[in-house]
């Protein structure tokens, strides 16, 4: 992982009788984020029961996840939000102040940097 990368990961467990809005609104979600010239990567996977989800964000840097956040997540994370409940938000990098602001209003956690290998 590049030291300006950063990551997100996204637990949720999706309400009962949700299942079709959850993933209506996930669509949303990632077809906003392809149009986002920072974020390298948005996916999703799901368990095979369907009722638990992970989503997987990769931004180039900390500008592109506060982009990111002061744009769809302040429009769309409501609306998941009444489909779901989000079981864990973890980052990954530095996301720099705003977001780490953010994400702690949320009980998310933030790893910095350490080292390792990304090719």
């Amino acid at each position: 992982m590049d030291k300006q990368t950063v990551r997100l990961l996204v637990n949720f467990t999706v309400n009962d009788g949700q299942l079709e809005e959850f993933t209506s609104v996930a669509q949303a979600m990632t077809a906003a984020s392809q149009a986002e010239s920072g974020t390298l990567g948005y996916e999703w996977f799901a368990s095979a029961n369907g009722k638990h989800y992970r989503l997987l964000e990769t931004y180039v840097d900390a500008a592109a996840v506060e982009a990111h956040f002061m744009g769809l997540a302040l429009k769309l994370v409501p609306k998941i939000a009444a489909t779901c409940s989000v079981d864990l938000l973890e980052v990954y990098g530095d996301p720099g102040p705003k977001v780490v602001d953010m994400v702690g209003g949320f009980g998310g956690l933030v790893y910095g940097y350490q080292l390792g290998l990304d090719r």
